[in-house]
């Protein structure tokens, strides 16, 4: 994947994460936080979310990070009502992210080898970030939709050895292989 990766990849990554950072600060804000407005994280400028570790790795590595939107779950009528909303907010942007990039592929006609693949892989981005991100495991947000439902010592764990477990269910070949084949089921139906 050489410079394409530099060249497509990286901005589409940086775009679809923004879009999925910015869903985060504002639907605290419209729940009544306003942590991430009053730290600059309410916008669709990539900059304010950029993580410089999560960059570099994304660079070197190809898998990367944004920072965390600062969430106050105090300010909501119902923390743990209110947290869960956000943490669907995310993953919940980029499927809608990709279902319009999949409308506009299959309505408008594009010549254009070049933008058929921006858009093919955007669309294949928004909904990689949107599985992956559902994994109920800590600091995903799937652990802030899913994990109040399971047993507080089982929470417990995960929130211990959410890490560990993080980074063998993204280099374990067959967990590799499940999340990419929820991806292509998605992108499939899209598309």
């Amino acid at each position: 994947m050489g410079i394409e990766y530099y060249l497509i990849f990286i901005p589409i990554i940086l775009g679809c994460i923004t879009i999925h950072e910015y869903a985060h600060a504002k639907v605290a804000d419209m729940l009544g936080d306003p942590t991430a407005r009053y730290a600059g994280r309410l916008t669709l400028n990539p900059i304010p979310h950029i993580d410089p570790f999560g960059l570099i790795a994304l660079i070197l590595f190809k898998i990367g990070w944004a920072k965390p939107v600062p969430v106050n779950p105090y300010n909501f009528q119902d923390p743990e009502k209110g947290m869960m909303m956000v943490g669907l907010a995310g993953p919940l942007s980029n499927f809608i992210l990709a279902w319009i990039l999949a409308v506009i592929v299959k309505t408008i006609p594009i010549n254009s080898v070049f933008w058929i693949k921006m858009l093919y892989s955007a669309i294949f981005v928004n909904l990689a970030l949107m599985v992956f991100n559902l994994l109920p495991i800590p600091p995903l947000d799937g652990s802030r939709i899913f994990t109040r439902y399971l047993p507080v010592d089982v929470q417990m764990n995960l929130e211990r050895y959410g890490f560990v477990i993080l980074i063998v269910v993204i280099f374990f070949p067959p967990t590799q292989a499940l999340l990419f084949g929820v991806i292509q089921f998605f992108f499939n139906l899209l598309v």
